[in-house]
């Protein structure tokens, strides 16, 4: 639903069928971004507006444990780089806008960055990325959303669905590993030392 003035003092409501896409250009999307700090707006390759309603307590949760527990990693590890939640916005090298439910960027690559590709939307593909499903979402989309993250730069990423119980780990040049019901992931050489224990997020 989108609102469309029509003179400065009166807007109406505009139904958009799920076959028709709104799009948008980055600086229309930032204004967008802007204006709806609430809402988690995000923008693919096309140009295409996509809008993730507010998620429910329980991936709330699911989201607030991965972030922290990745937060504390970093903290107490010593390792460098850069940890963010999932009200992120990533302009990636393909121009799509994502924001990952957790993320991490390495130290030397963020270094790298002009200064101006770290405006409010970086432009920039994490190193490391969490996707989490809702009751809500469809697979496909995350799927899709994942495989393109691993098309623009990330090097290692997981997929979580806790209504299954299963995850699915994206390696850079790899095939997808699938796991049934894992007790715990490990960040590998990418995130050195990281474990995340799945009962956080499965109970």
């Amino acid at each position: 639903m989108v609102k469309i003035p029509t003179n400065p003092q009166e807007t109406f409501l505009l139904e958009l069928p799920k076959t028709i896409g709104l799009y948008v250009t980055q600086e229309q999307f930032f204004a967008l971004s802007a204006a709806n700090p609430d809402l988690k707006l995000e923008r693919n390759a096309k140009g295409e507006l996509i809008l993730n309603p507010p998620t429910g307590w329980q991936t709330g949760k699911f989201n607030s444990s991965i972030s922290g527990e990745l937060y504390i990693w970093w903290r107490n590890s010593g390792e460098s780089g850069l940890v963010f939640d999932s009200s992120t916005g990533f302009i990636l090298p393909n121009g799509a806008t994502r924001s990952p439910d957790a993320s991490w960027i390495s130290q030397q690559r963020w270094d790298a960055l002009a200064p101006e590709k770290k405006g409010t939307f970086a432009n920039i593909c994490p190193d490391f990325v969490v996707e989490l499903r809702s009751s809500s979402d469809r697979i496909e989309p995350l799927q899709a959303k994942m495989r393109e993250y691993m098309d623009n730069g990330t090097k290692l990423g997981w997929l979580l669905d806790p209504q299954n119980r299963q995850v699915e780990i994206y390696r850079l040049d790899k095939k997808v590993e699938v796991l049934e019901n894992p007790a715990e992931l490990f960040g590998e050489d990418i995130l050195t030392g990281f474990a995340l224990k799945l009962r956080r997020i499965w109970n």
